[in-house]
């Protein structure tokens, strides 16, 4: 039985929390002993669910990055360029790293995380939760099998869903690059991750990607429009309203997520809501924001002996985050969609071919989120910090590090409007 594992949660938001609450599920593997938070309700409500002492509870990361290492182990879910800094420090501590993706939002450094977990040699694991979902693993393994021979071509679709896409990347935290970070790397660098991971180590050798932001602009907004949904009447023609999107569900009682991300003061009351999407981010108009990331993208990849992918992310869907793979070999076609079955057509015997990848009995709701690939992914690290086993950790260092600079170049091929040959 492994021993018990102690974490530090640096940044106790959305994601913070989430995995954070595998201690209160499994308190017999891991329990938080330390959050750092600038923001007060965020600190307490996590000291306050993990009954954690004051003396550990910090409004900045640093004051408890300079003291003595006090546990094994750090979950960085800070925004997205504000990874860095604590991951290098930590990691020269000595502390082993859960990092939120993407890494970093600069290839220097995601380079850097990676030279001082290196140097400090401590497993560091990404957050690509995808990697740890057991329908990739099975497709995985089904590829390696060779059951559809070589594989020729995968096609990869990331639908964002209509109103999540509104909700993260128009209003929310992801909608300016300035901010954050492009929405390739901050949306997608899951996909190209496991492009490269289904590729089995052939290396990407040329890249191109195009893509807009389409329709959420000013040019978009309708005669009559608001600049807030509750100011606005034509808001009921509107599907992006933010009285359907939000307060909706919280006159029905649901203060759970995306609701509970629009309280900035972390209350949860119909009375906290109205006045957020009254004055906060989340009640603008979707064509009245500041908003600068593209809405749709596409990539496409050529990897060594010739095999090609496409990656297609649209924000203009019905179906939220539900990915869609096809996989073409020389011996069959590989179909999967959101949860599974992986499928194979096998063209040899022309029949399908059905495998229902083994999940877990019971996923907690806190992290069911990608199907309940999170608590895969934390379930993993746990057991890799807990035995000293970094075999067990998908998205390490280099292999991260790989798939992210793929990501790199896909976005410098759009803005730059030409194919880009990577080095050998």
């Amino acid at each position: 039985m492994s021993c018990q594992i102690s974490v530090l949660v640096i940044g106790a938001g959305n994601r913070g929390q989430n995995y954070a609450s595998y201690a209160l599920h499994y308190p017999a593997r891991m329990k938080v002993i330390g959050v750092a938070d600038p923001r007060a309700f965020a600190r307490k409500a996590l000291q306050e669910a993990h009954k954690i002492d004051k003396d550990n509870v910090f409004d900045d990361w640093r004051p408890a990055a300079e003291r003595e290492k006090f546990a094994d182990a750090v979950i960085i879910a800070t925004p997205d360029r504000l990874h860095k800094a604590p991951a290098v420090a930590f990691a020269q501590k000595g502390y082993h790293i859960l990092l939120e993706k993407p890494m970093a939002v600069t290839p220097e450094d995601c380079k850097e995380i990676v030279r001082a977990s290196k140097a400090s040699n401590i497993i560091l694991a990404v957050c690509h939760v995808l990697r740890y979902y057991p329908v990739a693993l099975k497709i995985k393994e089904v590829l390696d099998s060779k059951l559809i021979g070589d594989i020729c071509h995968i096609q990869h679709l990331e639908p964002v869903g209509f109103w999540h896409f509104a909700h993260s990347f128009v209003r929310g935290n992801w909608r300016n690059e300035g901010e954050s970070s492009f929405s390739l790397l901050a949306k997608s660098c899951h996909d190209v991750d496991l492009i490269n991971f289904w590729m089995g180590g052939k290396r990407c050798l040329k890249i191109s990607s195009f893509g807009n932001l389409s329709h959420f602009t000013k040019e978009h907004k309708p005669e009559g429009a608001a600049s807030r949904c509750l100011d606005c009447s034509i808001e009921q023609t509107c599907p992006y309203s933010a009285r359907k999107i939000y307060l909706k569900l919280g006159e029905e009682g649901y203060f759970r997520w995306p609701v509970s991300v629009v309280c900035s003061n972390g209350q949860s009351d119909i009375e906290s809501l109205t006045k957020a999407l009254k004055d906060g981010p989340y009640g603008r108009c979707v064509y009245d924001c500041d908003n600068d990331v593209v809405s749709n993208q596409v990539v496409n990849m050529e990897f060594e002996g010739g095999a090609t992918a496409a990656f297609t992310m649209i924000a203009f869907t019905e179906k939220l985050g539900v990915r869609k793979t096809t996989i073409y070999g020389t011996k069959g076609e590989l179909n999967c969609e959101g949860s599974g079955p992986v499928e194979v057509f096998d063209f040899l015997q022309q029949k399908k071919i059905i495998f229902s990848p083994e999940t877990a009995p019971c996923v907690p709701e806190s992290l069911g989120a990608h199907n309940g690939a999170d608590y895969y992914l934390i379930e993993s690290f746990v057991s890799a910090v807990a035995e000293n086993n970094p075999s067990l950790i998908q998205t390490g260092a280099e292999e991260t590090l790989n798939s992210h600079l793929l990501v790199f170049e896909a976005e410098r091929s759009r803005r730059e409007k030409r194919v880009v040959f990577l080095e050998t």
